[in-house]
Formats: structure tokens, sequence, C-alpha cells
């Protein structure tokens, strides 16, 4: 991919809320002065830290999901990437995915989820969708989707308190309201998917790669 702009391992988490019933899902707005999808309404999510690495699981992904993730991909590796899309919807959100446990000596960036009495859960996550953003962009990710029931969260769903102010308007959105929200084009993929894959919220049978390189966009099926 020739592009001026370095493309960075991203993770997003696409919670879902009572999936079998009446479907909702966490989305929150950027910023207006953001310097990528500002005003979007997005899932939480974002870069890999370098640090992501340096955390191991309670639970570790499945591994259907680790060797789908392996996949024309030499970056982040399957856990590192788990971790971040936990990371980071801790971060954005306050939600706990993880499991009862004590830390010695957690990172900065994770004191807040450690004090929560809690170590990460990979295993509650599955890889749903990949897409690599196109050039031309200020910025640009290598972004992976993991999709996750929030009957996995260790915390009250609709206890966002911890939240950092990166995103706003914080909301479980019902699914059949979400596309009246501003939306990026490649959101709207995903709940194409995700409303293909409802009510399940396990592994799809393959995982969409929007490879977008400096010639053409294409599709490969994982």
């Amino acid at each position: 991919m020739n592009d001026a702009v370095p493309i960075r391992d991203a993770a997003t988490i696409i919670l879902v809320r009572d999936a079998a019933t009446a479907p909702a899902i966490l989305m929150g707005q950027r910023g207006r002065g953001a310097i990528f999808m500002p005003n979007k309404f997005v899932f939480p999510g974002g870069a890999v830290d370098q640090g992501d690495a340096l955390i191991h699981p309670a639970l570790d992904l499945n591994a259907t999901c680790a060797e789908r993730l392996q996949a024309h991909s030499d970056g982040a590796t399957p856990r590192t990437l788990a971790i971040a899309a936990i990371r980071e919807l801790w971060e954005e959100t306050g939600l706990v995915l993880g499991q009862t446990g004590t830390w010695i000596d957690p990172p900065a960036d994770w004191t807040g989820f450690a004090a929560s009495g809690h170590v990460p859960d990979a295993s509650s996550l599955h890889y749903f969708f990949r897409a690599v953003t196109p050039p031309g962009r200020p910025r640009r990710f290598d972004a992976r989707f993991f999709l996750a029931s929030a009957d996995r969260l260790a915390s009250d769903p609709d206890r966002m308190a911890d939240a950092t102010e990166e995103l706003s308007h914080l909301a479980w959105v019902p699914l059949a309201d979400v596309r009246a929200l501003d939306l990026a084009f490649i959101t709207k993929l995903v709940l194409a998917e995700l409303e293909n894959h409802l009510p399940r919220v396990d592994a799809p049978e393959r995982v969409p790669f929007i490879k977008n390189d400096a010639l053409d966009s294409q599709v490969i099926w994982i």
C-alpha cells in the first residue's frame, strides 16, 4: 500500500445488548475537532498501544478467531488486538470485559481497569470484520472489529461514569434506529453484516476484509 500516511493497527468492539429480543448497539459520537471521523457515531475502539502486547488476559481468544486474525497480517498479534479492543472499550465507556482477578503493578493505561478488580477476558470477543482506511485520509488504520455480547460484561452496562470524554452521547442505540445517526460508510457496512448475523453473537462463518490499497478496494473473505 503506497501512501504517505502510515497504517496503524486498531481494534474496535461491536457490543450488542439483548441480541435475541430487542438488539441495541453501544455507540458514541466523536468530537467535532477530531482529525479522524469528526462528528461521526462509532463503535468504541482505537489504535493499538505498545503496552497492549504486554497484557495477558484471564482467558484467551478462541482458536478460530486467533487463526483468522493472523491471515493477511504481519502486524499486531491476535492477543494484542483483543487486548487493545478491551482497553479502548474501558477508556471510552468505562465498561469492563473481564474476569475477577488482581494485578501486580499494572501499566498506566490499565490502572483504572485493574482497580475494578478484573483482568481482561479475550474469550468474550469474536473476530467479525476488518477494514483498512482508504488512501488520502489524514490517518489510516487497519481496523479489526470484534463482536461481543453485553451479557459478557463484568460491569453494569448502564454505568459509564468512568468513561473518558473521547466519545460523547454514549448510548445503547436500538438496531432499528442506528442508521438514522451520522455514520461513516464503513460503519454502515459493518452494520449490514451485523443485521444478517443477529441474533447470533458469535464468530461468523467468514470474516470480510476490505483491503483498501493504493490502486483499488477489494474484499477478501477470511
